[in-house]
């Protein structure tokens, strides 16, 4: 992390046909394409439901202060979801209804918040897709600039300018910009395979069979009369 607070105007952005495309297969589908990693602890939807996926547009900011959501929103392109991460742990409600209305009309995709968000019943109406830590309605001041468009640590995950951000109810994952599209092809790979199983399970047959499992529990039955 840079020393002195600064603003990274220009970012490599992930391409946009395959962000749509990760998006729709999933959270739950993309964290197992992308080696079961990428998905952040702690951090879930305001409004169930919804969904998000684009690029990540970054910020971190000082526990209690926001100044620095609203120098991040000035840096993003429609499509774009806004991360928000905190130097320290923060139950601060750093995005509202406000901050929402502005950034729906510049057409983000979601806000995604290591910290606290409030408003709620104005975010569900509006349903604009948000995902947070917590929700409080203490707010924030606007004193310490930090920093936008620089590697941050969101539910426990880096998150860096560009990366791919898809989020549901399942919560939130990230894929590197690099790998996007290899996720994307093993993402397929995987949906396509669960769904030529799917009539299989729904006949009866059991997932210890159709999972190779039988061998791995041999001889660990056992009667208990």
């Amino acid at each position: 992390m840079p020393l002195r607070p600064q603003i990274i105007t220009n970012i490599d952005r992930a391409d946009g046909a395959v962000t749509k495309a990760l998006g729709e297969y999933g959270v739950a589908t993309v964290h197992e394409a992308n080696a079961r990693t990428g998905a952040m602890h702690g951090i879930h939807p305001v409004t169930p439901g919804l969904t998000a996926s684009g690029t990540a547009v970054t910020c971190l900011n000082f526990a209690g202060d926001n100044t620095m959501v609203h120098a991040a929103l000035e840096q993003c392109r429609p499509g774009d979801v806004l991360v928000v991460g905190v130097t320290a742990p923060s139950e601060h409600g750093m995005f509202g209804d406000m901050l929402a209305t502005s950034a729906k009309a510049l057409g983000l995709a979601g806000v995604v918040l290591a910290a606290a968000v409030r408003d709620v019943r104005d975010l569900r109406e509006m349903d604009f897709p948000v995902w947070a830590r917590a929700v409080a309605a203490s707010g924030t001041i606007k004193a310490s600039p930090g920093w936008v468009n620089i590697p941050i640590s969101c539910g426990g995950v880096v998150v860096n300018p560009g990366d791919v951000v898809v989020a549901d109810d399942d919560g939130v994952v990230v894929v590197e910009r690099a790998d996007a599209a290899e996720v994307l092809e093993r993402a397929k790979a995987r949906a396509e395979s669960e769904e030529a199983v799917r009539p299989r399970f729904a006949a009866g047959e059991l997932s210890v069979e159709l999972g190779g499992l039988r061998p791995m529990l041999a001889g660990l039955e056992r009667d208990a009369r």
